[in-house]
């Protein structure tokens, strides 16, 4: 991540100060300090907007006007205890409450929300540490930094299975589907809304002159400015009808939206919704979905919705079935899932991946190494690449053994690449190549032979290892080798104790 090491040390200390300041969850912790920073930006934002009406020659309302002491500068010197009784009785209520134009997207999410900071003291010194971040000044990239390099602290799973998709397995999942400008992106599962903000960026990517993009040692892409797209239309496009993001979990909700306001996202539909229950009623409006859906939550048997067949209430299965729901037809779908997905025995396991093969194109999986979502978690999980419509003649299988950090609980750096490179590379050659060699990374298998074993998409069933052949020596020249070196230990001891008689 290309931030800078005075803003990461800052960061840091601020994460420091909630954990001693009693809010040891850090889930909790990031949702006050989401609140704060909305607090901040809001000013922000609103000095931002009246320069440009101003440009523009238009009128503009600020959405402090009769209540100054709402403003973030009007408040962060205050003493610690007035500040504490002034944000929590005075400013949240009004954040909460907020209705005035884009600034609402934040807060339309706020109404369960709960002011928890304890002591005034951990209040002022996170006001502090947050006024001195300076997010105004800084450009987009920083901006939607500091907020990934905060999200990066979540490192516990949620009870339902929820844990934070490592960043560069994100854009190696993008990169695959490869969104664009028309497309409308959704998420089923959006938590912190990584899918989504890499999506942003890749097309960006796409978009901007590449002397202009750098790429840090982790491999993202920084410099992003789109200065390829000259139409407005275009612009209008990716702003306000490409991202849409659904979550069961409201505080996931309001991350979400404040990591997408941060990475400068404008125009994008996050709601609060369990896509798998009855209460859900969209199917086949988006063109791309990406998603890394909890793996083991539980959902109530008489609240799923009546749309998803399969009979379960595994919510990794009922989710790859609403993503095959929730495509338009040649949408695709770039989507992780544990290792049981692929080669489960229930019948519920079956009629999904016989769903995959037979009312889709399931192009490629790319089965990953255990070690990638730890400390999470060390389950084994692969991607699953499809698109909807058609019916798949042949699939092909990669196995990652690398992703570019160490595979146990540090998770420390060591290119941060891995093969993920090759991956990409060779999924985007898969055809001219047509790899057959099952004892590669990669190879094709065909749809017959899938069905043959009962529909299994498991790697270990179609990859072929090749053992070397061990020649032993005959049995009676290791004993004479043993006699030997029996009679070498003997002669060895004996000129040792000659030696000690000596003296």
């Amino acid at each position: 991540m290309k931030l800078a090491p005075e803003l990461k040390s800052k960061i840091d200390t601020l994460w420091d100060r909630f954990w001693s300041g009693g809010l040891s969850n850090p889930l909790s912790s990031i949702e006050q300090m989401s609140y704060l920073i909305f607090m901040k930006r809001l000013e922000d934002m609103d000095a931002a907007e009246r320069k440009r009406a101003q440009a523009q020659g238009l009128a503009f309302k600020s959405a402090f006007e009769g209540h100054e002491e709402y403003r973030w500068s009007n408040w962060k010197n205050y003493r610690a205890e007035k500040m504490l009784s002034h944000v929590r009785d005075v400013v949240f209520p009004f954040i909460k409450d907020l209705h005035d134009g884009d600034r609402t997207l934040f807060s339309e999410q706020m109404k369960d929300a709960v002011f928890i900071i304890p002591k005034p003291s951990l209040l002022q010194e996170a006001v502090a540490i947050i006024d001195d971040l300076d997010i105004a000044t800084q450009n987009r990239d920083t901006q939607g930094d500091i907020y990934e390099y905060l999200l990066s602290e979540l490192k516990t799973a949620g009870k339902n299975g929820q844990f934070r998709t490592p960043r560069h397995i994100i854009r190696m999942i993008v990169a695959l589907v490869d969104p664009d400008i028309g497309d409308r992106i959704c998420d089923p599962a959006c938590g912190t809304a990584g899918f989504l903000v890499n999506a942003y960026e890749h097309i960006l990517r796409k978009y901007t002159s590449s002397d202009a993009i750098e790429q840090d040692e982790e491999g993202a892409f920084h410099n992003l400015t789109g200065d390829k797209i000259v139409e407005k239309k275009h612009w209008g496009l990716l702003w306000n009808e490409t991202f849409f993001g659904f979550d069961f979990d409201s505080t996931m909700v309001r991350i979400s939206l404040m990591n997408m306001m941060l990475h400068g996202i404008r125009g994008h539909k996050i709601r609060q919704v369990d896509t798998l229950s009855k209460g859900f009623t969209e199917w086949e409006k988006y063109s791309v979905v990406l998603a890394n859906p909890p793996f083991k939550g539980s959902i109530d048997e008489n609240d799923i919705n009546d749309r998803l067949t399969l009979g379960t209430k595994k919510t990794e299965l009922l989710f790859v079935e609403r993503m095959m729901q929730l495509l338009t037809n040649g949408g695709r779908c770039g989507v992780i899932v544990p290792d049981g997905v692929l080669f489960g025995s229930s019948k519920a396991h079956k009629r999904l991946r016989q769903l995959l093969l037979e009312k889709c194109q399931l192009e490629g999986i790319v089965s990953m190494p255990s070690g990638v979502f730890r400390p999470y978690a060390g389950v084994s999980t692969a991607v699953l690449i499809f698109t909807k419509g058609g019916r798949t003649e042949r699939v092909w299988f990669y196995n990652m053994e690398k992703d570019g950090y160490s595979l146990d609980d540090r998770r420390n750096f060591i290119d941060g690449k891995g093969d993920i490179p090759d991956i990409i590379e060779r999924y985007k050659k898969r055809r001219e190549e047509s790899p057959t060699d099952r004892k590669g990374k990669c190879f094709f298998v065909p749809y017959s032979e899938i069905k043959e074993n009962g529909y299994d998409l498991s790697i270990s069933k179609y990859r072929e290892i090749e053992y070397e052949e061990v020649v032993y020596e005959k049995p009676e020249v290791i004993l004479d080798k043993i006699e030997a070196l029996e009679d070498q230990i003997k002669a060895n001891v004996a000129e040792l104790r000659r030696l000690l008689g000596e003296k």
